[in-house]
């Protein structure tokens, strides 16, 4: 691999940092030590700094020559609502928070950066350094673009990255057009009318109502959209009766809804509505349907995408970067982003778990998970990566 010496050099800092961060995790829109953490660093880098959009969200900012070009850089910050079984030293010290998706090491990876590019200047133009608040269902990103991020910090192109566990440490994966999935949530409460268990003939059953809808539901998937548009339908909570002897007045059915496009939700959304109003008509019961569009999906843009995964070459060579990755239906607020922005999105490897330290927990190393941690031997990469393509895209036509 070709990273930058001074990166590599500048690790063990950056492992303390990051395991700092780690052990002090805080939630959505809560990330006032981490964000104070970043602060101090820009500053004692030389780099200014802008607070308080989206909250907690830091921006820095370092400028070289005369050139009015722009890139962001993205990094999220937030942690778990979680409990960490880990008992390394480095171990979340907050009951019920955990750094479980390794948004410690992606602002680690950033700051690496930042400390090389002010120091070192090889680049024309600006680059924002973006630490957002709340990616974990809060919506940081859209909240820091509403408090005015990309009025206030023009940017020709803006980039994201997150560590994949399961992929080796030292590749990369990306893949042009979507790549993560839109997050969506619904709750429906089936109308009924109570009775006694024992004469449900004098009530209106609103389980059995719920039932049919839920199996109704799947057919949405395999008969109304196109077998080659991908979506998912989750039910994921049933609530519903208080009592053996009762048929309660309502159930209550919650979940998600995942798609690679706008259209392919927009179909699920409306079938989803017909199917439950006029299953519970048949059952003479009623539905209360609520649907919410939390994350859109996350859509890499062509050209950047064919840009970053060069300068993803030029640093692990062409046989560890994968320019085909399999999309998830996993969700990632920075989606928001590139509905204003051009740019990309890609994964770098975490590995399989090796890494951990006597006493991780017994669990498998992977995002959400307990027993997961970052690999610090990421941390040089990362940042290499973010040094390579600002420069690069700084010196492009």
């Amino acid at each position: 691999m070709k990273l930058l010496d001074p990166i590599t050099r500048f690790q063990s800092e950056l492992q303390q940092i990051r395991r700092d961060i780690h052990a002090h995790p805080e939630l959505c829109f809560e990330e006032q030590r981490t964000a104070d953490l970043i602060a101090s660093k820009l500053t004692q880098w030389g780099i200014p700094i802008d607070r308080g959009m989206g909250v907690t969200g830091v921006v820095g900012i370092i400028q070289n020559g005369s050139s009015k070009r722009a890139i962001g850089l993205r990094a999220d910050m937030d942690a778990l609502p979680l409990q960490e079984v880990n008992s390394f030293p480095h171990a979340s010290t907050h009951a019920g928070k955990m750094h479980a998706c390794g948004h410690d090491g992606h602002v680690a990876m950033l700051l690496g950066a930042a400390h090389y590019l002010a120091s070192h200047r090889n680049f024309d133009g600006t680059v924002y350094l973006i630490f957002q608040p709340a990616e974990e269902g809060g919506g940081g990103a859209k909240r820091m673009m509403d408090d005015g991020l990309f009025a206030k910090y023009p940017m020709d192109a803006v980039f994201g990255m997150h560590n994949w566990p399961g992929v080796a440490v030292g590749t990369f994966g990306v893949t042009a057009g979507p790549m993560m999935a839109s997050s969506n949530e619904f709750e429906v409460i089936v109308k009924g009318k109570g009775s006694h268990a024992a004469q449900p003939h004098k009530g209106i059953d609103p389980i059995m109502t719920a039932i049919q809808i839920a199996q109704s539901w799947q057919t949405i998937i395999t008969r109304n959209k196109s077998p080659i548009d991908a979506g998912v339908i989750s039910i994921t909570q049933i609530h519903a009766g208080s009592a053996t002897n009762i048929v309660p007045d309502t159930a209550t059915l919650i979940g998600t809804v995942r798609t690679f496009t706008t259209e392919t939700l927009d179909l699920i959304e409306h079938r989803m509505r017909d199917v439950a109003q006029h299953t519970a008509a048949a059952f003479d019961a009623e539905v209360d349907f609520r649907f919410t569009r939390n994350y859109p999906p996350l859509i890499n843009h062509a050209k950047e995408t064919a840009f970053a995964a060069e300068v993803m070459r030029s640093i692990v060579g062409d046989d560890c970067v994968n320019t085909q990755v399999e999309p998830t239906m996993g969700a990632e607020d920075f989606a928001f982003m590139l509905q204003e922005k051009p740019g990309c999105y890609v994964f770098i490897g975490n590995g399989e778990g090796a890494h951990r330290h006597d006493g991780h927990g017994m669990g498998p190393c992977n995002l959400h998970n307990p027993s997961y941690d970052f690999n610090d031997d990421l941390l040089p990469i990362g940042a290499s990566y973010w040094v390579r393509l600002a420069e690069a895209y700084l010196r492009s036509a």
